[in-house]
């Protein structure tokens, strides 16, 4: 069984035991966290496309704890006029471990 749920701006495919990385979520470490926007439910035999979501779907999820990403450089210049910016970026996120798919 698995599920396809949105956070974030962005889409997960999902299924119990599963540990993800997405953006951050104001929930402490250790707490369980529903997410409701999920769209689309694959349980072996059965397909449900929510339009755009299935509705009376969740997902649960535990909250394993939060970090900082992989530092990125951005690096701005204009060529002849002596402008150089350099500066970094660790995008911050939040670890979940998927308990519960309910359909």
């Amino acid at each position: 069984m698995y599920a396809i749920v949105e956070t974030g701006g962005k889409q997960y495919k999902v299924s119990k035991g599963d540990v993800i990385t997405v953006e951050k979520l104001d929930a402490e470490a250790g707490s369980e966290v529903a997410l409701d926007k999920v769209l689309l439910v694959h349980n072996g035999s059965e397909l449900k496309v929510g339009t755009p979501l299935v509705s009376g779907a969740k997902v649960t999820a535990k909250v394993l704890g939060h970090g900082k990403g992989k530092k990125i450089l951005v690096f701005k210049f204009k060529a002849k006029k002596n402008y150089r910016r350099r500066r970094g970026h660790r995008q911050p996120f939040t670890k979940l471990m998927i308990q519960e798919i309910e359909a």
